[in-house]
């Protein structure tokens, strides 16, 4: 769902400027931790829609604390890349104990965390003493071997009230990633914005605008007309990152109320720009994703207008892609 473009463009001027305030780190997001049950599945599933330079690595093992004590973890891991982002899918071994295992217990596939890249481990350490201070401990920080150099991640206990776990990685000789950008934001689906705005606020983060979003004759759920009202806020955390948080009723059936019965709180979409709307849908169509929600902005056709759609692609990570095509 996007948001009217005057409001969009008063807004990202807004938080850009507000960004400065926090770290540095925050001004460019590295990648992001994609757990799932199956990662042979997602993965081959993703190559088709995007998900580039894929290096598949059956036996990687995790090695720090979680929640302050020693932890070993075993996984395969299969990092891509979608556009500039990069996406690490981890699939935890059965029978571990560690904050992989208990996001996928407690909401199923999905990603478990935005990482945002330090240059040195002493800017990690001062984060984790700011976020200490705020209130904010680390649930995992675990070192891990990427073409034979230590790279170390640092994952804050955010989730619970954020409604994602905020990280940060370091990764020192590891080039940025270079391609176009592919996805324009994650969208995150709450019961209420304003507890979920004040406690990112109070980490030093923009808070969330909300606007009271109105029915429109042209949205559909599973193919059947669709009348409702719902909150939606777009908060920019830096130039490349935005998050669009949507917090909607459970009548009548719609997207967001489907997806909270499914996972919970979290991240429930990504989404990705297209210039072809229709030949998209249709190759997502053809792979088995149809279209499970769909609206528009605007008025179509003309300047600052565009259309939206949903497609089924839970099953393949725990989200949904929306695609959009903006006029």
């Amino acid at each position: 769902m996007k948001l009217l473009r005057c409001f969009v463009v008063v807004l990202s001027c807004a938080m850009t400027c507000s960004a400065a305030k926090l770290p540095k780190c925050y001004q460019s997001m590295n990648r992001v931790t994609w757990v799932v049950q199956n990662v042979d599945r997602v993965s081959a599933a993703w190559k088709p829609l995007g998900l580039s330079d894929i290096k598949d690595s059956p036996h990687v093992q995790f090695t720090g604390e979680y929640r302050g004590k020693p932890v070993t973890i075993r996984a395969h891991q299969v990092t891509g890349q979608l556009g500039n982002i990069t996406v690490d899918f981890i699939q935890p071994d059965k029978g571990e104990v560690n904050a992989f295992s208990s996001f996928l217990s407690s909401h199923g596939d999905g990603i478990f965390s935005f990482v945002f890249e330090v240059s040195s481990k002493e800017e990690m350490d001062q984060e984790i003493q700011r976020m200490s201070s705020l209130g904010v401990d680390v649930v995992q920080q675990l070192t891990v071997k990427e073409n034979g150099k230590p790279v170390t991640f640092t994952y804050f206990n955010t989730e619970p009230q954020g409604k994602y776990s905020l990280g940060l990685v370091y990764a020192p000789g590891a080039p940025a990633p270079t391609g176009k950008t592919m996805i324009s934001h994650f969208g995150d689906v709450v019961r209420e914005i304003p507890p979920v705005s004040a406690y990112w606020q109070k980490l030093g983060f923009q808070p969330i605008p909300i606007e009271h979003a109105t029915p429109r004759k042209d949205m559909r759920y599973r193919g059947k007309p669709l009348w409702f009202y719902f909150d939606v806020g777009f908060q920019r955390i830096n130039p490349q990152f935005a998050i669009e948080w949507i917090s909607a009723p459970a009548t009548p059936p719609n997207i967001y109320a489907e997806y909270l019965k499914l996972h919970g709180e979290g991240i429930q979409h990504i989404g990705m720009p297209v210039d072809d709307l229709s030949k998209t849908v249709a190759m997502y169509e053809k792979r088995g994703y149809g279209i499970w929600q769909a609206g528009a902005w605007g008025d179509v056709g003309m300047k600052d207008s565009g259309q939206y759609n949903y497609m089924e692609t839970d099953s393949i990570g725990g989200l949904s892609v929306e695609l959009l095509h903006a006029y």
